[in-house]
């Protein structure tokens, strides 16, 4: 798909850009294969974009109980009942005279009265707004334990089927880009989300930064816990999908001149041996022909190398700075305590 529209968005871009007339880049060339890349990942980062505004668009129109009572989240008892009985003579179905709107009320009345009854109850709205309202389901829960355990265990198996299913990944190889920073992602949404649930307050990071940014630029109401973590979970998913497609094409232009690179080294590697291959034939043919007068002769030969063995060691060896100056320090320990005037050297 993203394939797809990159091919599209990147013909858009030649017609808009390209004059009449002129060459558009050939496919395969080096200006073309660059367009396409940094299309490419526009449209990738778009697609994100959109997928967590999409996310947020959801959740502010599946609602929740305080916007339905229409209360803000730190409100107290007082002000919970007080807006529940304006809504009720509103809305109450002994208000509505036709039958087939009545159903539509009782039922909006009922949902209200729901809304209620769970944020008057403590333990109830502490549920409620870590969970959601899949705690109106849960039976046999009377304690904040009792709906924590319940809780956690409803999520346990996210994350231990996402940690399963990212280690197989891992191993047959589909997470190579960014593996170190999705176990990373992972492991910190496990932790955000165990701390949130189980805590008697709201996570600092949303009600000192997150919140007061929401509702002081938008129109926004602050988030409750329950939608952080599903917000949470969708950014995450984003950010798994960004690493597998947006990884590889940021690595590209690295690998292609980590390549070049290699390649060069690669070359003068061979030139180099090439040219120490024929100095050293070169050597032997010179060797060869300076010891042509002696071919044949054991005796010559054989004082040849001795000269030649001394030569090197007088004029090669001994001529090292390191070696001179190990030969100085060991002939002055010989000579020491040695009386003036003596010969030798003990």
């Amino acid at each position: 798909m993203f394939q797809l529209v990159t091919g599209w968005v990147q013909t858009l871009y030649y017609g808009i850009t390209v004059r009449v007339g002129d060459p558009r880049p050939q496919p395969g060339s080096a200006k073309y294969v660059k367009h396409r890349r940094r299309i490419h990942i526009l449209v990738v980062t778009a697609y994100l974009l959109y997928t967590i505004y999409e996310a947020d668009w959801q959740i502010r129109r599946a609602g929740d109980f305080y916007q339905d009572l229409g209360i803000s989240p730190d409100v107290d008892e007082r002000g919970i009942k007080s807006r529940f009985r304006r809504l009720a003579a509103l809305h109450h179905p002994d208000k509505v005279s036709s039958a087939e709107a009545r159903e539509g009320s009782e039922a909006y009345f009922v949902h209200l009265k729901l809304a209620q009854d769970t944020l008057l109850d403590p333990t109830k709205r502490f549920a409620y707004d870590r969970f959601g309202p899949d705690i109106i389901q849960w039976r046999h829960c009377s304690s904040v334990r009792d709906y924590v355990l319940v809780g956690v265990q409803a999520i346990a198996p996210y994350y231990v089927a996402g940690g399963f299913f990212m280690m197989i990944l891992g191993v047959l190889g589909y997470l190579e880009w960014g593996r170190y920073w999705r176990y990373i992602s992972f492991a910190s949404l496990a932790v955000f989300e165990m701390h949130t649930v189980t805590r008697p307050y709201f996570p600092p990071i949303t009600t000192k930064l997150l919140d007061p940014i929401i509702t002081r630029f938008s129109h926004h109401p602050p988030y409750l816990p329950f939608q952080q973590l599903l917000l949470a979970r969708k950014i995450m998913l984003t950010l798994f999908i960004a690493f597998s497609q947006l990884g590889p094409l940021l690595q590209q232009p690295q690998q292609a001149h980590q390549q070049k690179t290699e390649v060069a080294q690669m070359q003068q590697l061979a030139r180099l041996e090439q040219i120490s291959g024929g100095t050293d034939k070169e050597a032997t043919r010179l060797l060869a022909l300076d010891m042509a007068p002696f071919a044949g002769d054991e005796a010559a030969l054989k004082d040849v190398k001795a000269r030649l063995k001394d030569w090197l060691v007088e004029n090669t060896i001994r001529a090292d700075p390191e070696v001179r100056d190990a030969v100085g320090k060991v002939m002055g320990r010989r000579r020491m305590g040695v009386p003036a005037g003596a010969r030798g050297n003990r």
